[in-house]
């Protein structure tokens, strides 16, 4: 029996809407982020904050490779932010394992985690979700002028929208800690 064989332009279209539905993942899990944070006004901890940063580079790496078909430069940068994700919050997960006076999770729980822990599942799985796009899909190459218009029409949309909302986090980041190291019970220059 012969295994399954997908024409190129439909390896490639799937392997475009895996890369896309990654990202639209990751940006709606920063927009719930930031929707916390400006909303219930849920000051986000410097841990949390490099989390976002590693979240963001993941889309950054993303996009790149949404953009670029000739290698895999854009899988690498995700994977690397995605293991700094993994790496940044199982330490903050360990750190509050046994809540200390003062040390405790920030901000509330969503169905029933905490942001750190969120994110060890979220660096996991994107981890996880690029390994086996890498084992399914290989890596399918097309010419740039065979590029898909609709993917790449909404590839763009949501470029423009993390990178809106990486601006507003990058000023948020800005108003709550300055130039200086970062602190939880305020924002600096609203206080």
């Amino acid at each position: 029996m012969r295994g399954l064989r997908l024409d190129p332009s439909t390896v490639v279209m799937l392997d475009r809407l895996s890369l896309l539905l990654l990202t639209v993942i990751l940006s709606a899990v920063l927009t719930a982020a930031m929707v916390m944070q400006f909303v219930f006004a849920e000051i986000p901890c410097p841990l949390c904050l490099l989390q976002r940063v590693a979240m963001f580079g993941c889309c950054f790496g993303l996009f790149h490779q949404l953009r670029t078909q000739e290698s895999e430069r854009g899988t690498g940068i995700a994977l690397l932010f995605a293991l700094l994700l993994l790496v940044i919050a199982a330490r903050q997960t360990l750190l509050d394992v046994v809540p200390r006076p003062g040390h405790a999770y920030i901000g509330s729980a969503v169905f029933g985690a905490h942001m750190p822990v969120w994110s060890v599942a979220i660096g996991v799985s994107l981890l996880l979700a690029l390994a086996l796009r890498l084992a399914l899909f290989g890596a399918p190459r097309i010419r740039p002028q065979t590029a898909l218009p609709p993917l790449a029409r909404a590839a763009r949309i949501l470029e423009v929208y993390v990178v809106v909302i990486c601006a507003i986090n990058f000023a948020a980041v800005v108003l709550q800690c300055g130039f200086d190291e970062c602190h939880t019970f305020g924002y600096r220059f609203l206080t």
